[in-house]
């Protein structure tokens, strides 16, 4: 089985190119109000065992990829393959929890619409916004989650776990993935982490922004192909 985590204020409708596309797979909806990566991997693991998948592939974007990189933690066995796309594995920045906080206190300010009309914009590359296909699908999917998941998320990723320790000890199949557009977590960001990872591939997606799933499906979805048919270790 495949399973796709998504990152901040997104739900499964975020993957669903990539859920038409692959039959055995499923997107974990919600993280709930969780507010802690490794409370949010459990979720994900919670999800496996629901599904009856003792072993699975694991792909996470964006926040979506640091919770699988605890899912990885708590049950290497388990990740036949990972792939860690629009992601980031750098340590919480000095000024990170401070400009957070500013883009809560937007949503808290001003209501959660001025937040997300703030936020979005910028994940997805300017040549993009203006598809209707790919942008009004997402502003509603942000809305629908809320400011209180908003919260939650946030305080996950400003109270992160470091994952340096972590990274060499990946042995699985790993894609390494973003948008050649995305100025959230950049090619160079992937570049970092692919080389941070023994068994790893970076593949850079042109024309993409931050999200990338949306954005580039048929790039994102022959990526996974070529991920999949990689022997798992």
């Amino acid at each position: 089985m495949l399973i796709f985590l998504p990152g901040l204020i997104c739900d499964a409708s975020i993957y669903a190119p990539q859920t038409a596309a692959f039959a055995d797979s499923h997107a974990v909806d919600s993280y709930g109000l969780a507010d802690s990566l490794p409370e949010m991997a459990r979720i994900a693991l919670a999800d496996a065992d629901r599904l009856g998948a003792e072993q699975f592939d694991l792909f996470g974007h964006s926040m979506g990829g640091r919770v699988a990189l605890e899912v990885y933690r708590q049950a290497p066995e388990r990740v036949r393959r990972l792939a860690l796309v629009s992601t980031g594995i750098h340590p919480v920045g000095k000024d990170e929890p401070a400009k957070r906080e500013a883009l809560k206190a937007v949503g808290h300010d001003n209501g959660f619409k001025a937040l997300v009309d703030d936020w979005l914009p910028p994940m997805v590359a300017e040549q993009n916004r203006t598809d209707p296909s790919i942008y009004p699908p997402m502003w509603e999917m942000c809305m629908k989650m809320g400011q209180d998941v908003f919260d939650a998320q946030i305080n996950a990723l400003v109270t992160r776990p470091d994952v340096a320790d972590l990274l060499p000890k990946i042995t699985c199949p790993t894609l390494v993935m973003t948008g050649a557009l995305d100025t959230w977590a950049p090619p160079a960001q992937h570049e970092e982490i692919a080389a941070a990872i023994p068994n790893s591939h970076l593949v850079i997606v042109p024309g993409a922004g931050h999200m990338i799933q949306m954005e580039a499906p048929v790039a994102v979805n022959e990526a996974i192909t070529r991920w999949l048919e990689t022997p798992a270790s």
